[in-house]
């Protein structure tokens, strides 16, 4: 881009204008080429790519009229490969600050339409510069990502600029929330950064991401695959679970991250957002008494029992399409924020597998680090048994979460709706693990199995020598479930606060949670711990 200013100052002393005038008209004419972007037809591409620009992102996401831009002068200072003849404000990117729901939040944005929203040096710096300031004024940062990856004119510097990311964004980690939303491609360096924030926001046939391109794919493995095959938002959102939420649109994603920052403490030093509800804490929940069935072989919806005690039946999920076997949501109990980690019995009976221990780990981890009280619903089978469980390291995957929940130092209040057997009964935050208060419905049974495989295993010489196996092995499964699975025998020994009543469930926990707001814990004076990463 040439340089504008000579000719623009020539045209306005040709009008009579004085230099301060001048210098006023420069001005607007910059302004007003940083806005729109290097030209029409970038515009237009855009849009037909079904995509919104970065600042039109930009004003969805923040409050209106309350976005600050920074450096949208800076143009990068590259030569070579033509580059010298091309040189547009912003080099790429929109960086600044505004405002959601009234508090302070750091923005940048990819321009798809420079240079495909590559990466360079000044690029690179302009984005250091506002995570820098994110961290300093301990405020939310938002990356609204549309980049084609590094900037292959200008070599390793671009490359350089990736690492300054990726650091910055290590060093902000529960520090300040850190949220990506994919809009556009993401490939190669550009992908690690999304995959280091907190939450993750994609866009159904808008967002990819890709360490190595169909194109490498097929040079190096023969596989002809597309961009949205190899790393759309169905295969983060149901594969990888890279991204915790997928969207139809741009709209109604941004509206969504506008939602979650509602939920979400400005940094680890404060509390998460209070609101006032209609919901009044003291609501008796009847209907959780019917949801549940009692026979622990039936299946059923969490969800319902989630929207049956939260305040005005809102949650909001995170994952929602992996690991469905487990649930992870935010919420609100008299208005206070609380994080639910919850068994789903609809799906794989809620046991706990590789996928399911990584997703709540994960889930508890931030909770934590943002101080969010933790409610764990627990109807757990077990961890799900199989060579390719085995095999896939379910031993180390499931001793991510209850390293997560052992860590964690926020109020943890759990409730055995049903079952709770074996080791899975252990990691769904117990009080042998450190829930500060264990609540149980009547309907519960928690042992170490099923009473059918307990008794076939404590009574397998009894049950072989009867001469009517079938009904000595009843009446065994009878006796243990008597003797040891009762809802009153854990209560009995200080492994649960209380047994409760399921329409009290709402009360209790915001009783609960509502005593526990002044808790207190330390950590081991240590560097950090070494989790089974």
């Amino acid at each position: 881009m040439a340089d504008v200013r000579e000719p623009t100052a020539t045209r306005a002393r040709a009008a009579g204008l004085s230099d301060a005038e001048v210098r006023l008209a420069e001005l607007a004419w910059i302004r007003d080429e940083i806005t729109h972007g290097p030209d029409a037809e970038a515009t237009e591409r855009q849009h037909a790519r079904g995509k919104l620009t970065a600042r039109e992102r930009i004003n969805l996401l923040l409050d209106d009229g309350s976005f600050t831009e920074v450096e949208p002068m800076r143009r990068h200072r590259a030569a070579g490969f033509g580059l010298e003849r091309n040189r547009p404000y912003t080099d790429g990117v929109v960086t600044g600050w505004g405002t959601v729901h009234g508090r302070s939040v750091f923005v940048y944005a990819h321009d798809f339409r420079i240079f495909g929203g590559a990466l360079g040096e000044a690029h690179a710096e302009k984005i250091h510069k506002v995570m820098d300031l994110a961290a300093a004024a301990g405020a939310p940062l938002v990356g609204l990502c549309d980049g084609a990856g590094a900037r292959i004119q200008e070599g390793v510097t671009a490359l350089a600029g990736y690492g300054g990311i990726f650091s910055r964004n290590t060093r902000s980690s529960g520090v300040i929330p850190q949220i990506s939303v994919v809009v556009g491609p993401c490939a190669g360096g550009a992908a690690y950064s999304p995959a280091l924030t907190d939450f993750v926001f994609m866009v159904h046939n808008v967002s990819q991401m890709c360490i190595t391109g169909p194109d490498v794919v097929e040079a190096v493995t023969g596989s002809r695959t597309t961009l949205d095959e190899l790393g759309g938002a169905d295969v983060h959102a149901r594969k990888t679970g890279v991204a915790g939420f997928v969207y139809e649109n741009e709209e109604s994603c941004l509206e969504e991250v506008r939602f979650l920052l509602s939920l979400l403490p400005s940094n680890n030093r404060e509390l998460p957002p209070v609101v006032e509800t209609a919901d009044p804490p003291d609501r008796s929940c009847e209907r959780l008494r019917d949801l549940v069935p009692a026979d622990p072989q039936a299946a059923y919806d969490m969800r319902a029992v989630i929207a049956e005690v939260v305040d005005e039946g809102e949650f909001f999920e995170v994952h929602e399409a992996w690991a469905e076997n487990v649930i992870c949501a935010l919420a609100r109990l008299d208005g206070h924020v609380v994080g639910i980690v919850a068994n789903q019995p609809q799906t794989l009976a809620g046991v706990l597998n590789i996928h399911a221990a990584e997703k709540a780990a994960r889930f508890v981890t931030i909770c934590d680090a943002f101080s969010i009280p933790l409610v764990t619903l627990v109807d757990v089978p077990g961890f799900l048994p199989g060579i390719d469980e085995e095999h896939g390291g379910i031993i180390r995957h499931g001793a991510k979460l209850l390293y997560a929940y052992c860590n964690a130092t926020v109020p943890r209040v759990s409730l055995v709706l049903r079952k709770a057997y074996g080791g899975a009964y252990i990691v769904m935050d117990s009080r042998a693990i450190g829930a500060d208060l264990a609540f149980a419905w009547p309907t519960n049974e928690i042992a170490v199995m099923g009473a059918e495989g307990a008794a076939n295993i404590v009574f397998r010489r009894e049950i072989a020598a009867s001469d009517q196996p079938e009904a000595t092995r009843e009446r065994l499964v009878e006796q243990y479930k008597s003797e040891l699975m009762h809802p009153y025998y854990a209560a009995a020994r200080g492994l649960i606060d209380n047994v409760i009543d399921p329409a009290e469930t709402r009360t209790v926990l915001i009783r609960s949670l509502a005593v526990l707001r002044t808790k207190h814990a330390d950590l081991p004076s240590r560097k950090h711990g070494i989790p089974p990463l």
